[in-house]
């Protein structure tokens, strides 16, 4: 089934009120090409006719959803069917910026606009429903999805590491790092070879990439690494798209995702290839930190042949002027998996 029979032709029950003081009347809804069709339901004549374009949430986040075709109308229309809410939701913003202009040019651009609805309905409207969900997402629903992708990952990788001096170490290093925006850092401890981020400001890095290196510049190169990619990238896209459409107006209508949503995520949180961003980029992060890149270079390729970039223009090159952690708390930090 494709976005454009699952919403062009989208139907569902709702409760109009003509007026302010009218009673409220029982009709289906129809959602058409470029307009909502509000139907007597016993003998299916179109009661009235609303353009999309012009419709008005009037109760945010609020179940029923109330609807009018403009903001100073008198019609209101209650809606409690999620996938209409959503598609309403979506779409109506879409086509606001396409309202033909009254002129010589009106028939060609209605035309444009039935054309632009139609392909979006087949190729962008999904991806759009996902990234206007993200959008609206607040913080704890955010740090809750991030917690369960969390647990889907921990099937696979076992709980992370854990010790009382190397969790310490690890809050240093991220405050050290990130400062007032630290996120929590684990350590997984086997089956996953890179770092990855998930919602709620969690980064995930694998065992070997923190038991390796003899310097802590070689993790935060992989730290600050994975925080740049996720400021390019919100972590939950890739997660509402792995839990599909359905799911993701679920959660977009009653602020949660179905159980056994994520299931399977782990596997392409384990199976992420270990990312690196272009020298210049990850060469303005270590300045920006005060942190030698060299040791990063060389944790990447020890011959240092493939990171030359990193390590001959590193901006600290005889070291770190404040240091990331004491020699302590790095081998505290080195140990947290033993």
């Amino acid at each position: 089934m494709t976005a454009l029979t699952k919403y062009q032709r989208l139907e569902s029950p709702g409760l109009w009120r003509n007026a302010p003081e009218a009673q409220r009347r029982e009709v289906i809804v129809g959602f058409r090409e470029a307009t909502l069709v509000l139907s007597d339901p016993k003998t299916e004549t179109a009661l009235t006719h609303w353009s999309l374009p012009a419709v008005e949430r009037l109760n945010a986040g609020e179940i029923p959803a109330v609807f009018a075709p403009g903001a100073d109308a008198d019609e209101t229309l209650e809606i409690d069917d999620a996938m209409m809410i959503a598609a309403l939701e979506t779409v109506r913003g879409a086509l606001a910026h396409r309202t033909p202009r009254p002129g010589r040019l009106r028939g060609t651009l209605v035309g444009g606009l039935t054309l632009a609805i139609l392909v979006a309905g087949v190729v962008w409207l999904p991806d759009a429903l996902v990234r206007h969900t993200a959008s609206v997402l607040p913080s704890a629903t955010r740090a809750a999805i991030g917690a369960a992708a969390l647990r889907d990952v921990e099937r696979l990788t076992g709980a992370p590491c854990s010790t009382t001096l190397g969790i310490r170490a690890l809050g240093m290093l991220s405050e050290r790092l990130f400062e007032s925006a630290a996120p929590t850092i684990h350590v997984m401890r086997d089956g996953m070879t890179g770092a990855a981020g998930l919602p709620g400001r969690i980064l995930l890095i694998s065992r070997p990439l923190v038991e390796a290196p003899d310097e802590p510049e070689a993790v935060a190169g992989y730290l600050l690494t994975e925080a740049a990619r996720l400021d390019t990238e919100d972590p939950i896209l890739p997660i509402l798209r792995h839990a599909g459409l359905t799911a993701t107006v679920r959660l977009l209508t009653s602020g949660e995702l179905p159980t056994g949503a994520l299931d399977g995520y782990g596997e392409a949180v384990v199976r992420a290839p270990l990312t690196r961003l272009p020298d210049e980029a990850m060469l303005a992060r270590f300045a920006a930190v005060q942190a030698s890149s060299a040791p990063y270079g060389y944790a990447l390729d020890a011959s240092g042949e493939s990171t030359l970039g990193l390590i001959e223009a590193d901006p600290h090159r005889t070291g770190s002027p404040r240091p990331l952690l004491s020699a302590q708390d790095w081998a505290n930090l080195r140990a947290i998996c033993q």
